[in-house]
Formats: C-alpha cells, sequence, structure tokens
C-alpha cells in the first residue's frame, strides 16, 4: 500500500504516461491486468486552456478506472495553473506535472525535461499547480540535464517543498533520451533524500525486475511504460501467455474497450493496428501476424481476423 497525499493505491506497481497508448482503453485494461495506478498521456497545457477538442479528449475517464493520474506539461506557470484548475473539474486523483519528456517539440518550448535546467522556473510551476489543484500533485523527472548534471535530488527536494505528494524518477538524462541504460542509483538517491513517496522508472521489463528494483533502492512504487505496450499482463505478475488464443482474448478486450469509449475507432485505425502489432512481438509467426493486422482495411475486419485467429490457434502456429 503506497499513500500519495490522501490516496491510497492499493499496489507498487503503475502504467507510466505513454504519447500516443496511454488512452482510457489502455489504462483500463492495465488496470484490469493489475495495475495500481495509470497516468495518462502527456496533455498540453496550452491546449486546454484554449479548448482544443483534441486535448480535451485527452481527459476522458471513468469510475472503473479509478484511481487515475492526468499528466500536464507546459513551461508557463500562469498557463500551467489554468490548466489544473481545469483538469480539477474532471475530478482526477492526481495531478502530474511533466519534467522530464526528452522530446524536441517539448523541450523546445522549456517544458518536459528542459526544466531541469531551470530549477526556479520548476519551483513556481509546481507551486502554481498546487495551488490550482484539488488532488495530490506528483512530478516525473530525470536524472538530470545531462551525465555531469545530475541534480535529480535537488529537484524532488524542491517539488516536495513546493506541495508535491510524491516524484516518479526515470534514471536517465535528458540528454540521454531512450539510449543507454537507466541509473537506477539515482532512483535510490532521491529516495534517500525526500519523505515523499518515490516511483522509480526506466528499463522495467517484468514483474520480478520491477520488484527487484523496489528492494534494491527502498523506492515505494515502479512506472511501467514500454514494456507495458502489447503486455499489459506485466502488472499481474505473470508473463504474456504463450498460447495464441490467450493473447487474443485480450487484443479482442482493448478493441471492445475502444469501442466502448471512441465515437469512430476507425478514424484511428492505423494507430490501432500499430499498438496490436506489439502484442504478437516474439511469438511463433509473429511477423506474418503482425503484417496481416497491418492488412486490414477496416474495423470490422480487423475484429474479425483477431477472431479468426483465437478461433485457429492451431492452424495459425503451424
Amino acid at each position: 500500500m503506497t499513500v500519495i497525499g490522501n490516496l491510497r493505491i492499493d499496489g507498487p506497481l503503475a502504467l507510466a504516461p505513454l504519447a500516443g497508448y496511454s488512452d482510457l482503453p489502455f489504462r483500463l485494461l492495465c488496470r484490469r491486468m493489475g495495475a495500481a495506478l495509470c497516468v495518462s498521456e502527456m496533455i498540453s497545457c496550452h491546449g486546454l486552456v484554449y479548448r482544443q477538442s483534441k486535448t480535451l479528449s485527452m481527459i476522458q475517464s471513468c469510475a472503473e478506472e479509478r484511481p487515475v493520474s492526468f499528466q500536464l506539461f507546459g513551461a508557463d506557470p500562469v498557463i500551467m495553473a489554468e490548466a489544473a484548475a481545469i483538469i480539477a473539474s474532471c475530478g482526477p486523483d492526481v495531478v502530474d506535472i511533466n519534467m522530464g519528456c526528452p522530446v524536441k517539440k517539448v523541450t523546445k518550448r522549456g517544458a518536459g525535461a528542459a526544466l531541469m535546467k531551470d530549477l526556479k522556473q520548476a519551483e513556481r510551476i509546481v507551486c502554481e499547480v498546487v495551488k490550482n489543484s484539488r488532488c495530490p500533485v506528483t512530478v516525473k523527472l530525470r536524472s538530470g540535464p545531462e551525465l555531469n548534471h545530475i541534480c535529480a535530488g535537488e529537484f524532488a527536494i524542491m517539488a516536495e517543498n513546493s506541495g508535491a505528494a510524491a516524484v516518479a524518477v526515470h534514471g536517465r538524462t535528458w540528454h540521454q533520451g531512450f539510449s543507454g541504460s537507466a541509473d537506477w542509483s539515482v532512483v535510490a538517491d532521491v529516495k534517500q533524500r525526500v519523505s515523499i513517496p518515490v516511483f522509480g522508472n526506466g528499463d522495467i521489463l517484468s514483474y520480478d525486475q520491477a520488484v527487484q528494483q523496489m528492494q534494491q533502492t527502498g523506492c515505494d512504487g515502479i512506472l511501467i511504460g514500454r514494456a507495458a505496450i502489447g503486455n499489459p499482463w506485466i502488472f499481474s505478475g505473470s508473463d504474456r501467455p504463450a498460447e495464441l488464443s490467450a493473447v487474443c482474448s485480450v487484443v479482442l478486450e482493448h478493441l471492445a474497450l475502444i469501442e466502448r469509449f471512441s465515437d469512430s475507432p476507425a478514424r484511428a485505425l492505423g494507430s490501432i493496428k500499430n499498438h496490436l502489432g506489439k502484442y504478437f512481438r516474439g511469438m511463433e509467426g509473429s511477423a506474418r501476424i503482425r503484417k496481416a493486422v497491418y492488412q486490414q482495411p477496416d474495423w470490422s475486419s480487423l475484429k474479425k481476423f483477431i477472431n479468426y485467429l483465437k478461433e485457429n490457434n492451431d492452424k495459425t502456429s503451424q
């Protein structure tokens, strides 16, 4: 049991924010598989304040997925405060501030990991978001801007002093992006420096590995990101099933959730196929299956194909 402010979450593993992936259907699926908390995709503070329809759709939620965390990004404390107030009206359980994204289109505006070079501006943002939120505020950060400037500990102390209820630390620097290896000693160091919960993030590929890192670093929980794409079983303590029919059952559950919460699944067919294709990585005949997934011309054909795979498991594995 981990407590974030006044929120108790019933397990140590959470779904990290994943641009293009951690929408409501996938978050719900991960919750069903055992994720104790799910974090939304990064949400632009400007998009919320300007009421852009695509951005507003990203704060879609339902009671079934609670608890849920909505993640904001931006570099302007005033706009971030306004966006936090808008999100508060939707009643999330947590508001998360992204100070760790290394993607250029985010950092060139001074947001994401770029804030790790500006402690004072980061502090102003945390303070303003906390003042305008009705729920606990957390901060996602990296180990530092670059390898010769590791400052996660200093940042975590600032976040705690500014009212943050927890921090999540990705053990890579801004300039590393997703290259190299995550340095979990940084997570352990942050845990020693603050009294609020600390979540670790980076290179977790299995449930057992997550448990091992918690034991070694003393962190309170683990955020799992890329390893959950196509493998929501990672939150359950078991590996992805070896049987194609069992995998297809969960793929069909994912498709049903997309249908339930999307006005027009067909409009996002390309990205949905990309997501679904990842369920079959490493399986026998996976290249052929993924190619067939991508070739399906419409939503109905995609569902029929997955059902065919499920019902003809023996034939398709030959």
